[in-house]
């Protein structure tokens, strides 16, 4: 089975290539990436290398964990599984308090709002939200 490792403090110049023949040393390597911005292209300083077994990705860490690579000591250890990525569009079940410019949504008392400062009219006491009529009205 493979066996994901996350390589940490890289280089901003290190390539998936040198990632790969580096980890290739202890094991067979499944797949190599140096992790980049998506609007600069530029290198983000860390990657993932897939190894194609648990000894190998061992063997790996044990290796390489604190290895000076392009100038700098890297962390590799066992990578995690991904989270679960969360929207922030202003609207969504997670109770936004407001959007700002018309937007907002969400459960309960907490979504609504415009771009009346704070969210928007504040309304009613317990409400969070408010129309997106704009007014810079606050009542407690």
């Amino acid at each position: 089975m493979n066996k994901k490792l996350y390589v940490g403090n890289l280089n901003y110049t290190t390539t998936d290539e040198e990632l790969r023949n580096l980890f290739s040393q202890v094991g067979t390597v499944v797949s190599a990436a140096v992790i980049t911005d998506r609007m600069t292209g530029r290198s983000k300083g860390f990657g993932f290398v897939e190894m194609e077994t648990d000894k190998g990705a061992q063997d790996a860490i044990e290796r390489f964990n604190n290895y000076e690579l392009g100038q700098r000591n890297i962390t590799v250890n066992e990578a995690r599984p991904p989270r679960e990525r969360t929207s922030f569009s202003g609207g969504g079940d997670r109770g936004s308090r407001g959007g700002g410019y018309g937007g907002g949504g969400g459960r309960g008392n907490s979504g609504g709002g415009g771009r009346g400062g704070f969210g928007g009219d504040r309304g009613d006491r317990g409400d969070r939200g408010g129309s997106s009529s704009g007014g810079n009205r606050r009542r407690f």
